[in-house]
């Protein structure tokens, strides 16, 4: 009898930060998910027989998304996450670069200067000396 697949994986919860969108108030907003990392156990369980064996040869560690459902910072309204990451594979994750890395990347690509910080024209003297108060 094969065996369940739980028995090759140990499991620890695990909560990761996620930007998504509400769909009402079109806000974008930081919102913590909950995860359950499996991680493939370093032997194969008692009882396992030859197709155990090249089935736990096979496996690698993932992440598998609990939360379906989110509720909006602003809002207030509960809405559907998309589904098309509900399973991570950990090796793919540990290579992704974040947001600034890229877009510094594709700048150098393109052969673009990095963008140069906002200057913002100096306020008048009137609004920037001390107060004096009413007399």
């Amino acid at each position: 009898m094969a065996l369940d697949e739980r028995g090759f994986f140990s499991e620890r919860p695990e909560t990761r930060p996620g930007r998504y969108q509400c769909p009402k108030c079109r806000r974008t907003g930081e919102y913590s998910i909950r995860w359950v990392r499996r991680a493939k156990k370093d032997r194969l369980p008692p009882g396992a027989d030859e197709g155990d064996r090249a089935k736990f040869a096979k496996l690698r560690d993932y992440l598998l998304r609990l939360d379906d459902e989110v509720t909006c910072k602003t809002c207030g309204k509960k809405f559907e996450i998309p589904s098309q990451h509900s399973l991570m594979f950990v090796d793919q994750l540990a290579g992704l670069p974040n947001e600034e890395e890229l877009e510094r990347e594709i700048n150098a690509a393109a052969e673009e200067p990095e963008p140069a910080p906002e200057v913002k024209p100096t306020l008048p003297a009137r609004f920037t000396r001390k107060p004096s108060g009413w007399k």
